[in-house]
């Protein structure tokens, strides 16, 4: 996930979803890992094109970009749009 301070849609994010996200499968298969955007990118992610708006949520299978999701939607549509970034994994990985 990528967030930067002041982000009022990470914020709501956290409100809605962060507490119960390790708690669920979609949390198990793939961990919230946060990379705050006014920092240096990771040396792990240089492969990944950086990103200027957030929450930007990236889903990395073995080193490589997956999948992207730019903004949050709200609660109710945020898991349709996970669920959809999870199904591009092979089964297994996460």
């Amino acid at each position: 996930m990528l967030v930067q301070p002041g982000c009022p849609w990470c914020a709501k994010f956290d409100a809605e979803i962060a507490p119960a996200w390790p708690n669920t499968p979609e949390g198990k298969r793939a961990p919230l890992r946060r990379v705050d955007i006014t920092k240096p990118w990771p040396g792990d992610l240089a492969g990944v094109p950086a990103e200027r708006f957030t929450p930007t949520f990236i889903l990395m299978d073995k080193g490589k970009e997956v999948a992207r999701l730019r903004g949050y939607p709200g609660d109710e549509f945020f898991w349709y749009l996970v669920d959809d970034m999870l199904a591009k994994l092979p089964p297994g990985d996460g």
